[in-house]
């Protein structure tokens, strides 16, 4: 054979891989809504980036008649590209071939994908649509999840690994993406569960639908697996996109920077009138977070469970700045137990991966009840403070109002080692609120008053007016400067610029052992 022939063979090879699901799968697919895994890759990566790797693997397996049918490929498309010029690791589960199920070949696939990334430090991101385990292959098949998850735990905290679910994600497969940084979901089409509804109506007699179970909007609200929703698959890899460029390539590098053109001296006069006169008033916490960010924008996370906090993304002065803030529009900005999970996991990411923590408090303590007692709040609320007290990045606090008790402390305050604690004058740093501390304080003289409810009036505001300021904290150090609401970006960019180059190392240990 002369070479002109072994180059048309190469390209027919090539050309029977890219087709590798049949049209009548194909076709499937698009009446679901779907894109096929090809597409996706092409609008996920720049344009022409895309590097193939191992194109032409065929599976091995034979029984039960899928030694009949060995497509190029197999299930999975994998390789490189970039997105917005920087080199990213890609997996897309292939649903118009066996259904996307993973075989030990998928697997081997996969896994080297993840160890060229974990190798040259390059994020990877899995876009997920399969029918779960190949029962052809049997047990091999679930060894190959098993690779997987060690990988992913081996890479993590070292590249950043993301996981766009597409459409079925079932049994075992579920743990990779929870192993994962960020997990993004296609609302109507994309579904995760460990169990599916007719398991459980068999072992429980529990009717549930597949979207109830384990769509979108249920783990995004419900469960708190997915970080984000999107409607269509492309607007959901174009937030993938929009994701990475707030994201450094590995735990070496910092976060691109990308010139704002918003002034690092801009004043927001309207954040001075931001704070009710009532204490118990709400205010929006967002607004304060998007006034301060370069250009109001700010990429929020988990924005549909735990809405009592709120995390994201955001820059100031052009650099990435991962975003802590109570939000005493949700249940007065107390902390509970899905808060301190959600801020807990997005504290320790950016800490990973060198991204400043910006942390804004308004907090009156944690949720009441027995039901977040006996839920474990104590070793959930204890999650948050032992990723703070772990994180080395600068941590910068703005208390805007209440900071009270122990839920002061777990918000980064400065005896957890925040480097910079600002403070606007309307902050109020206490042990506990007014009523509580007088009732607790004055509990003898107000038995004993004729009047005890005028007491206590007089008492609560003889309290409020001697603790509801920052100025006892500044007096011993614990703010480092009270500021004006308008002033806040200023002082914070400012602080970052001193902060940059900081350098803090925890004690030599193998890891801590944090309350899980």
């Amino acid at each position: 054979m002369g070479t002109e022939a072994r180059i048309e063979e190469l390209r027919a090879l090539r050309e029977e891989a890219l087709h590798a699901g049949t049209q009548r799968a194909v076709a499937r697919q698009h009446e679901a809504g779907k894109l096929t895994a090809r597409e996706r890759i092409e609008v996920l990566l720049d344009k022409d980036s895309f590097n193939e790797i191992d194109q032409f693997v065929r599976h091995q397996s034979s029984g039960f008649g899928i030694e009949d049918k060995k497509p190029l490929g197999d299930a999975v498309v994998t390789g490189h590209g970039t997105i917005d010029g920087r080199p990213v690791f890609l997996f897309a589960e292939d649903f118009t071939v066996f259904g996307g199920s993973l075989g030990e070949v998928v697997a081997d696939k996969i896994c080297k994908i993840l160890d060229l990334a974990l190798n040259t430090g390059t994020p990877v991101i899995g876009l997920k649509d399969s029918g779960g385990a190949r029962i052809q292959e049997g047990v091999s098949s679930l060894d190959g999840y098993g690779r997987i998850f060690e990988r992913n735990v081996r890479a993590s905290g070292v590249i950043p690994q993301i996981s766009v679910i597409m459409g079925p994600c079932a049994g075992g497969a579920v743990y990779s993406p929870a192993l994962t940084d960020f997990v993004f979901q296609v609302d109507q089409t994309s579904h995760m569960f460990i169990t599916g509804p007719d398991v459980i109506k068999t072992v429980t007699g529990e009717e549930v639908t597949m979207e109830e179970l384990g769509g979108a909007f249920t783990h995004a609200s419900k469960s708190g697996v997915t970080h984000f929703v999107y409607p269509n698959g492309s607007e959901t890899l174009e937030a993938v996109r929009y994701l990475m460029s707030f994201l450094p390539q590995n735990n070496m590098e910092m976060a691109p920077y990308y010139a704002s053109g918003d002034r690092a001296d801009r004043y927001d006069d309207h954040l001075d009138a931001l704070i009710p006169d009532a204490p118990t008033q709400p205010y929006d916490m967002k607004t304060v977070i998007s006034t301060v960010l370069d250009n109001e924008e700010f990429f929020e996370v988990s924005e549909h469970w735990a809405k009592n906090i709120v995390i994201g993304f955001g820059r100031l002065d052009g650099h990435t700045v991962g975003v802590v803030a109570n939000q005493p529009a949700v249940l007065a900005g107390t902390l509970d137990i899905e808060a301190s999970e959600k801020a807990a996991r997005f504290v320790r990411f950016c800490d990973a991966f060198n991204i400043p923590l910006l942390t804004f408090v308004d907090v009156p303590g944690f949720l009441p009840g027995v039901g977040q007692e006996h839920g474990g709040i104590i070793r959930h609320g204890a999650k948050l403070l032992y990723a703070y007290c772990e994180a080395t990045v600068p941590r910068l606090t703005v208390i805007t109002r209440k900071a009270y008790g122990g839920a002061y402390l777990v918000m980064n305050a400065r005896g957890v080692r925040a480097d910079l604690v600002f403070a606007w004058p309307s902050a109020e740093i206490a042990v506990m609120g007014a009523q509580g501390a007088v009732n607790i304080i004055h509990r003898r003289e107000l038995g004993e008053a004729d009047d005890p409810e005028g007491r206590r009036v007089e008492l609560i505001a003889d309290y409020e007016r001697r603790f509801n300021n920052p100025y006892v904290a500044a007096e011993l150090g614990l703010v480092d400067e009270v500021i004006e609401p308008r002033e806040t970006r200023f002082k914070l960019i400012r602080a970052l610029e001193v902060l940059r180059n900081k350098r803090e190392t925890m004690p030599p240990k193998k890891h801590g052992n944090g309350p899980l």
